[in-house]
């Protein structure tokens, strides 16, 4: 127990009808009558009880805590007389607060600390006209002149907030990472509808240009902000509507990002207003939580932000611009990968129009879309995903059980399918996290859907693909199960790529975590090789088909402009994931190759690790796959052996990353010079050429880094002994006068791709 000082002096309580009296000496010698470790406890003195008297008089915990001279209560007075310039700074100060909290900070560190805020909500107002600083009539007539502007930017202000709030709230987000929804028992104006609040904003306006008494500066000044709030509202309010125009839905968002520049450029007049902001104000709210300072970002880095935030929600419309299945999911993809991330509310956004009721961007059914992704991948023209078997009844017919089947499928794989989307629109962290539970769902819907397929190969008396050469056969197409299996090879790439950009792995595992890359997207390629086989064997047919027909059938054939246009597009797609696939296998083996051989000249050192092994740390990286039945999980040998490739030599080694480094540097030209409707990327094409340009960037800086190791190899070997005798010398008495520089995560070509560079010592 702590020792009272007995010199510190007695709390000066003053009060009538209180007789206060000293009782430390009788409270330690009853603390002298216990036995060590006995405790005292009162039955009705609760653990709730006990918690709050360790936090008595402790200013970290105890928010009733005073300092000398202190009051309570907030003492500023909402109805002060205020100079426009200070209604002025108050309002830039409620922008920045507003920020604060879109950045993930409490309303109760944020905007709640204002003390106009907290007498707008505190009683709750049910009507507009009760939402006021000041609730009495008298005491309205006799308020300031210019309080009316603050007052209605403050109402609009409250309630964009509780739209905000609402949205989140009904969408997927992290509290504990993204945002903070509680409204400590504050009502954010939500019985209050928002056409009087446009109505008293668009008022406040008015009688504003009407004062001449306030300087023409400071009076746009102050319409702008107004102007900025009705912008908002009314952007919230479009975004509702996703069966609008998405052009129109960008106006409102637009409009905010002209006012925010002009709003900057006005900032300099403002005079701020500190003393109306306080943090007593917490006491008030509905919170076990200890009082914590007022969070205020800078007017420039809140302007910064405001306007990443307002061109986000111009750019995010455009993902209503449907066009199919796999440009949608570029869209969210690349759309979520922006630096920086974009803010919560529009990731929220995002999911509001892309699933709300269920209803995919406001006009299409998850069948719709599903279907339609099947047509482009693994099913063009397919009898699987014809619309009119669902018209036939008779049970024993096969395009009866064709629907039947399907629509099983269907159901079994919506929910899995649409995560992909939501999974895009969470924070990158989270992204990798949830990945990696839902390849899990994927792989079981692989082995399940594997069985509708072979259902479906009976009803359509499909026959085996016979294979080019020998009398092997490449099976049966198993469409529905190879979708499936395409996909959660996708997530699996995207978990390992992922893992580079969030600077999971340690410099010494980069060589093996790219093996594993290069080990996953070969696999994806030889996938996507296998549904090509299978696409042209039904293409042709379909062709033969049709030409086999005479003249007079030849209207009556079903093979038209529109099937050959459905299957070109799916033999587009097959070719941009291989191309991708081939890219991504030779740049991650190209990099495996050059970590390793950096490994071997002792240019990167593993840290040490005292209570590790390299099994534990295998284990611990493969987590993720371990149950996953295909592709198989390499053992640790293999993965080990495959990725320090003892029986080649360090001149072949760097001769096979240089060969694999150039091959996908091809790859990625060849990509970046595709149309938006041959990359799948329509409405986000931007976004995605400059993820392959960047790609790009980063295979050339690799080749160089090749380039570079293999000279300082052979200087180092000309230098040890005969240069042609290379077998003679040990690598690990070699010299080489390299110091490698990995860069940290976000200062690289790439976030995906780790490229070292090699930096001469000599």
């Amino acid at each position: 127990m702590q020792q009272l000082d007995p010199q510190s002096p007695a709390p000066n309580i003053s009060h009538p009808g209180v007789v206060a009296s000293d009782i430390t000496k009788k409270f330690a010698s009853a603390v002298e009558t216990l036995v060590p470790g006995e405790l005292v406890k009162d039955e009705h003195f609760t653990l709730f009880e006990s918690v709050a008297a360790l936090e008595i008089m402790d200013s970290k915990m105890d928010s009733g805590a005073l300092a000398q001279g202190e009051s309570l209560d907030e003492e500023y007075d909402v109805s002060r007389d205020l100079l426009p310039e200070e209604i002025l700074g108050i309002i830039d100060q409620l922008l920045c607060l507003e920020m604060a909290w879109h950045l993930g900070y409490p309303l109760s560190q944020t905007l709640f600390t204002s003390v106009y805020i907290e007498s707008l909500m505190k009683p709750r107002p049910n009507t507009i006209d009760e939402a006021d600083f000041i609730r009495d009539a008298e005491g309205r007539e006799k308020q300031p002149k210019l309080l009316f502007v603050l007052r209605a930017y403050c109402i609009g202000l409250l309630k964009g907030c509780c739209f905000v709030n609402e949205l989140v709230k009904d969408e997927l987000y992290y509290e504990e990472e993204d945002f903070v929804t509680n409204t400590y028992d504050r009502c954010l104006l939500y019985d209050i509808p928002v056409e009087p609040i446009n109505s008293l904003l668009q008022k406040a306006r008015d009688d504003l240009r009407a004062i001449n008494t306030v300087a023409k500066d400071i009076s746009a000044a102050l319409d702008l902000r107004l102007e900025l709030r009705m912008a908002f509202l009314r952007a919230i309010d479009l975004s509702t509507l996703r069966k609008a125009n998405p052009d129109s839905l960008k106006m409102p968002w637009i409009q905010m990002s002209g006012l925010l520049e002009h709003i900057n450029k006005q900032h300099s007049l403002a005079k701020p207003v500190p003393e109306a902001f306080s943090t007593k104000l917490q006491r008030r709210l509905a919170s076990t939580m200890p009082p914590r300072p007022m969070v205020q970002p800078s007017f420039e880095e809140s302007h910064g932000h405001f306007k990443r935030l307002f061109q986000d929600g111009v750019d995010i419309m455009d993902v209503l611009k449907y066009a199919e299945p796999q440009s949608l999911l570029t869209f969210v993809s690349t759309f979520q990968a922006r630096k920086p991330q974009p803010l919560v509310y529009i990731r929220t956004l995002l999911q509001s129009l892309l699933f709300k009721e269920m209803v995919v961007l406001g006009n299409y059914s998850i069948r719709q879309i599903i279907d339609h992704d099947l047509s482009i991948v693994v099913l063009p023209c397919a009898p699987q995903i014809d619309p009119s078997f669902d018209r036939v009844e008779l049970p024993m017919d096969p395009r009866h059980q064709t629907a039947a089947q399907m629509e099983i499928f269907r159901q079994r794989v919506a929910e899995c399918y649409l995560d992909i989307f939501r999974i895009f629109c969470q924070n990158r962290c989270r992204v990798r996290r949830t990945l990696c539970h839902n390849i899990q769902e994927w792989d079981m819907l692989q082995a399940d859907v594997e069985e509708i397929d072979q259902l479906l190969q009976i009803a359509l008396d499909e026959k085996p693909l016979p294979a080019e050469k020998g009398n092997s056969s490449l099976g049966y197409s198993l469409p529905l199960s190879s979708w499936a299996y395409l996909y959660k090879l996708r997530q699996m790439e995207w978990i390992v790529q992922l893992g580079f950009e969030l600077d999971i792995y340690q410099t010494d595992e980069l060589a093996g975590m790219y093996w594993y890359l290069n080990y996953l997207a070969k696999t994806r390629a030889q996938h996507g090789d296998r549904i090509k086989s299978f696409t042209m064997r039904n293409l042709n047919d379909a062709r033969l088909d049709s030409k086999t027909k005479g003249d007079q059938q030849q209207q009556h054939s079903h093979y038209t402009v529109a099937k050959e246009r459905e299957y070109m597009q799916s033999l587009a797609y097959i070719r941009v994931t291989m191309l991708d696939a081939a890219s991504t296998w030779e740049f991650a083996d190209g990099l495996c190759c050059l970590y390793t051989a950096l490994q071997r000249f002792n240019l990167i050192r593993p840290p040490p690790r005292p209570y590790g092994t390299d099994v534990r740390r295998y284990d611990l990286r493969m987590k993720p796959f371990r149950t996953i039945a295909l592709p198989q999980l390499p053992s640790f040998r293999d993965f080990t052996r495959a990725t320090q490739q003892p029986d080649v030599s360090t001149t072949d080694l760097l001769r096979y990353a240089e060969s694999a480094v150039g091959g996908a540097r091809k790859g990625y030209e060849a990509l970046g010079k595709m149309a938006d409707t041959q990359a799948f990327s329509v409405n986000a094409h931007d976004r995605w050429t400059a993820n392959v340009r960047d790609c790009l960037k980063a295979a050339i800086a690799a080749g160089i880094a090749v380039t570079t190791l293999q000279r300082a190899y052979q200087k180092a070997v000309s230098e040890k002994g005969d240069a042609g005798a290379v077998g003679d010398v040990k690598e690990e008495d070699l010299k080489i006068a390299l110091k490698v520089e990995v860069p940290p995560p976000g200062k690289g070509y790439h976030d995906w791709w780790i490229v070292p560079k090699l930096v001469p010592t000599a």
